[in-house]
């Protein structure tokens, strides 16, 4: 079992992480949000732990972002944010399950545990919109069946929009997803990304259209609309 553990307190995440690698799981740890959401992207875990309060990047944005983009690894969130409404947000913002500090361990790995079985015995078939699919595990993306060649940041762009099917989503919230945790990066590089993601798509049947003022699109290429 590979787990992703996304705390930020050094105490906690090293007894955390020595306390599931002696039952043999693969534990990725880390303390930052968005150094988190790059590990969860590169190397998609069977479970992700998230603490809430992180440092640059909230646990909330993270899961958000990353559910965005189409990683639908099951998520257990820990944290000392204990008030229903704060459970209430976390499970609607797309967490799995919900476990507040301080708690027992055992009970943490029967829950991790009960999480990683129902995704192995989940069938992983992501919706395939204009012949373009993700790998819910790795995260890739295929045209008609056919892995696409895509540099990170053309596949974090490609699936934000998957996500969101036939639907604009606004260029702001595009860099935000793209350029996640980045410094010194200019709004209009998403531009950049999406002229590049635009000419990978040429021959795969599905376009992406830019709707001035509302951001971009993905399209059928018999579709109207504009492409610059």
């Amino acid at each position: 079992m590979k787990l992703l553990l996304i705390e930020d307190n050094p105490a906690m995440q090293t007894t955390l992480q020595r306390a599931f690698e002696r039952t043999g799981a693969q534990v990725v740890a880390c303390g930052d949000g968005a150094r988190a959401l790059d590990r969860w992207r590169a190397s998609v875990p069977d479970v992700v732990l998230l603490d809430l309060s992180l440092p640059g990047l909230d646990g909330l944005e993270v899961l958000s972002r990353a559910r965005a983009e189409g990683l639908d690894t099951p998520v257990l969130i820990l944290t000392a944010r204990s008030a229903v409404g704060d459970r209430v947000l976390g499970l609607n913002t797309g967490a799995d399950d919900y476990l507040a500090k301080p708690f027992d361990l055992d009970e943490l790995d029967a829950r991790v545990r009960a999480l990683a079985r129902r995704r192995m015995a989940a069938p992983h078939v992501a919706p395939v919109y204009c012949g373009l699919q993700v790998d819910a595990d790795s995260g890739a993306v295929y045209a008609h069946g056919q892995a696409l060649e895509l540099a990170p940041r053309e596949a974090a762009l490609l699936r934000a929009l998957l996500a969101r099917p036939g639907q604009a989503v606004a260029k702001d919230r595009l860099f935000e997803l793209v350029f996640a945790g980045e410094v010194d990066v200019q709004p209009d590089a998403i531009e950049v990304v999406a002229y590049r993601l635009r000419k990978r798509l040429a021959t795969t049947g599905a376009k992406l259209v830019t709707l001035r003022g509302l951001g971009y699109l993905l399209a059928p290429q018999d579709a109207g609309g504009a492409e610059t």
